[in-house]
Formats: structure tokens, C-alpha cells, sequence
């Protein structure tokens, strides 16, 4: 009988899978801070070589998370997590050997395919893991595990970098073996092999994932073009933002994570687009740093619950035997949506100014928010919460 049937919480089942994801993305990330100047006095070569370097993990994640998500369902989750562990292992030993720049490149496409089979599976076998009135709280706790691994592994990045390039690939190589470790002392979960129906496998993921992708604008803008467009008024410390919101969005999930559980997930995940909406619309025409980082914290409580509310919509709605693929094939849209939002917010910026960034990420958090009302969901799920 699953944690799910029970209503047992499963701490130390999911201390082990929190862990092995974010010793994963230790691993990930610690390349991030260094890569751009190895490319550089490496190889030679300019910025599109150093943009094309550190991005191509997202193309390959893209194309295999649906991939990742139906091998989870079919031969379990901890399997398929447990090889991106290895993956990731696998490419921070590559690092070290001479393969020239596409050689580097083809490195960072394989790092994308573990970064796709350890996330999406690990996703999926938090939510068979928790208990079903509190899958969407998980949901995001996942997350936190995350940002926590990006967040932690870039600044150790560039701290070990003093101590010379191999002492970082050392470091992206033995993180994700530590993660490996912490995924196998976790028991598998009963799993049942899906049936055929690719296309229906995963029609419950479009609308939340176009939710997520138009979400995503606003995030972009954000981390983009934040601290410059505020210095272009005047107003310096701009950083200042940007951590307020990662701060902001970390403590959201810590502290009210189970709003999607308790009000349900289309109402959350509309309020969260009205939220993410109007921060972006304060931090648009802020006068000060402080106005500005009023509209972080607004921005960052409603971006925060966004993913996981639209995430258990999608859960929700797909059967059992298949959400692992419909949980990967919704978070491609996340890394579509930051495919597509980098070039169009970068033209904006050039074409319209930078407030012009945010106030178009601000309408395309309101159309996330329309979207979430027309997502048909479970009766059952949903109760009587959203009637």
C-alpha cells in the first residue's frame, strides 16, 4: 500500500529523493559560473559559442522529458532517476577530457538528457510518494530542492574555480554519485505498466504546460533584465530584487505550499497569475528600490505556487499509469517557454524599453490566469472548492 492510500507522510523516503535531486543539481551547476570564461581562454571563442554552451542542456532536456516521464511509468521511478544520477556523474567526467569545443557541447547535450531523467522521474515519485491531500505541497518542496541544488552549486562553482578548472569538473562529478547514493537507499514504488495512447497520454499536460510557458515570460524578464533596467533609472542595487524574489519564492512554498491542496489547484493557480502579474507591473513603473522590491516579493509569492498548482492539475487529470509522461511532457513547456521568452524579451527591451519587458510578462501571467479557469478538473479532486 502506497504513502498515497495511507495518508502516512514518508519523510525519509523523500529526504531521499529531495537529496538525490539536489546533489544532482550541485553537480549541474557548478559548471555554470566557470564555463563561460573556459570557452573563452579554452577555445577562443565568442559569445554565441559560450551562450550555445551553457543552454544546450535545456534542447536535449526539451525533447526527453516526455521520453523520461513514460520510462518512469513503465520501469520505475527510481530506475530512471538513478540514471540521471549517473548521467550527470558521467558528464562531469567528461569535462576533463580534451574533446574541443563540440566535443564540450555534445558534453552539455548529455548533462540535459540526466538533468531530464532525474527530474521528471523524481517528480513523478514524490507525488505517488506523499499523500494524496498533500501532493501539491510536495510538488513544491520538490522544486525548492531544485532552485536550493542551482542556487548552491553555482556559488560553490565559482568558489572551488580559485582552486583550478578540475577541481570544479571533480566536484560536478562526485555531487550526483552522492545523489545516486541517496535515490538507491530509497525503496521503489509499485508501479503499473501503462497502457498504449501516446497523444492521449499527453493531452492533460498542453493547457497547464501553455500555463507554465506563459508564466515563464515573466520570469524571464526578471532575471534578465531586472538589474539593468533599473539601473537605466537611477535606481542601483537592482540584485537586491532579484534575491528578494528567489527568497521570497523558496519561503512561499516552505510556509503556505499546501494552498494548491487545501483551496485546489485552478483557483491558486489563477490568484498566482494575478500575483506574478501585479510585482511585475510594480517593479514595470517603480520609482525606488523599495517599490521595486515590493513588487519581488508580490511577484514572487504568486510565481512561486504557479508550477506546482498547474503540476497537480496535470496529475489530477491523468490516470495513474501515465503521469509520469504527462509530468515530463508538462514540464518541457518550461523550458520552451524559456527557449521562446529569451530572444522575444531581449527584442522587446531593444524595440520598446525595459518597462515595456515586464509589462508584457505581466500580461502574459494574466493569460496563465485565464488559462487555469478553463483546465476541466477531477470532481473528486477538486471537492467543492472550486464550484
Amino acid at each position: 500500500m502506497t504513502s498515497s492510500e495511507t495518508g502516512a507522510f514518508p519523510r525519509l523516503a523523500l529526504a531521499g529523493v529531495f537529496g538525490g535531486l539536489f546533489c544532482g543539481y550541485l553537480g549541474l551547476a557548478a559548471a555554470i559560473p566557470v564555463l563561460p570564461a573556459h570557452v573563452r581562454d579554452e577555445f577562443g571563442a565568442g559569445d554565441l559559442a559560450v551562450g550555445l554552451a551553457v543552454t544546450s542542456t535545456a534542447l536535449t532536456a526539451l525533447l526527453t522529458r516526455p521520453i523520461f516521464g513514460g520510462m518512469a511509468d513503465r520501469y520505475g521511478h527510481r530506475n530512471v532517476m538513478q540514471f540521471g544520477a549517473l548521467a550527470i556523474a558521467a558528464g562531469g567526467l567528461l569535462y576533463f577530457l580534451p574533446l574541443g569545443l563540440v566535443g564540450l557541447i555534445m558534453v552539455r547535450l548529455l548533462l540535459g538528457v540526466g538533468e531530464a531523467a532525474l527530474f521528471t522521474a523524481g517528480a513523478v515519485w514524490t507525488v505517488t510518494l506523499a499523500p494524496h491531500h498533500r501532493r501539491g505541497q510536495v510538488i513544491g518542496l520538490y522544486g525548492v530542492a531544485m532552485w536550493g541544488g542551482i542556487s548552491l552549486g553555482t556559488a560553490l562553482g565559482a568558489a572551488i574555480r580559485h582552486f583550478g578548472i578540475t577541481a570544479v569538473w571533480s566536484f560536478c562529478s562526485v555531487a550526483p554519485l552522492i545523489g545516486l547514493v541517496l535515490i538507491s537507499i530509497v525503496a521503489p514504488q509499485p508501479h503499473v505498466t501503462p497502457t498504449s495512447g501516446r497523444g492521449l497520454l499527453l493531452r492533460p499536460a498542453v493547457l497547464p504546460g501553455l500555463g507554465l510557458a506563459l508564466g515563464a515570460a515573466g520570469y524571464v524578464g526578471l532575471a534578465a533584465f531586472v538589474i539593468h533596467g533599473l539601473q537605466v533609472r537611477g535606481i542601483d542595487s537592482g540584485v537586491v530584487v532579484l534575491s528578494t524574489f528567489s527568497a521570497v519564492y523558496a519561503g512561499t512554498r516552505l510556509f503556505i505550499g499546501h494552498l494548491p491542496d487545501k483551496y485546489g489547484p485552478r483557483r491558486v493557480a489563477a490568484w498566482c497569475g494575478l500575483g506574478e502579474a501585479a510585482g511585475l507591473l510594480i517593479i514595470a513603473w517603480a520609482p525606488n528600490l523599495p517599490v521595486a522590491v515590493l513588487g519581488a516579493v508580490v511577484m514572487g509569492v504568486g510565481f512561486s505556487l504557479l508550477h506546482p498548482s498547474l503540476a497537480l492539475m496535470v496529475m489530477n487529470n491523468t490516470d495513474s499509469a501515465k503521469q509520469g509522461a504527462a509530468l515530463g511532457a508538462y514540464t518541457s513547456f518550461w523550458d520552451l517557454g524559456l527557449f521562446v521568452w529569451g530572444p522575444v524579451t531581449g527584442a522587446i527591451a531593444t524595440g520598446f524599453g525595459y518597462p515595456a519587458v515586464f509589462v508584457v510578462g505581466a500580461g502574459c501571467a494574466l493569460a496563465a490566469s485565464a488559462l487555469a479557469m478553463t483546465i476541466r478538473q477531477a470532481v473528486t479532486t477538486e471537492k467543492a472548492v472550486d464550484r
